[in-house]
């Protein structure tokens, strides 16, 4: 029987996913930063902003890291658990 390895080894995944969550959780704090920094910016050029405006800021800037933090947390995690073998024979 072949032994697990990666994620198909419940240690090592739940180790994985742990460091996951922590990193989209600092990110969230770095989102949370570049948010306010923006909104900050954005009231001393235009003055006080709307509700609208600051939702868009708010998904904007946000969004986007949190997108950018997510997606690249889990094309780290999915790196070297043996499972880019099994992508690599489909793509043939």
């Amino acid at each position: 029987m072949e032994q697990p390895s990666g994620l198909d080894d419940p240690d090592y995944a739940a180790f994985a996913w742990k460091r996951y969550r922590r990193m989209l959780l600092w990110m969230l704090l770095a989102a949370a930063i570049a948010v306010g920094i923006a909104l900050y910016i954005l009231d001393q050029i235009y003055g006080p902003l709307s509700w609208v405006a600051i939702l868009a800021a708010i998904g904007g800037f946000g969004g986007t890291i949190m997108m950018a933090a997510a997606l690249m947390g889990l094309a780290f995690l999915s790196s070297g658990t043996g499972h880019d073998e099994d992508v690599e024979r489909f793509d043939r």
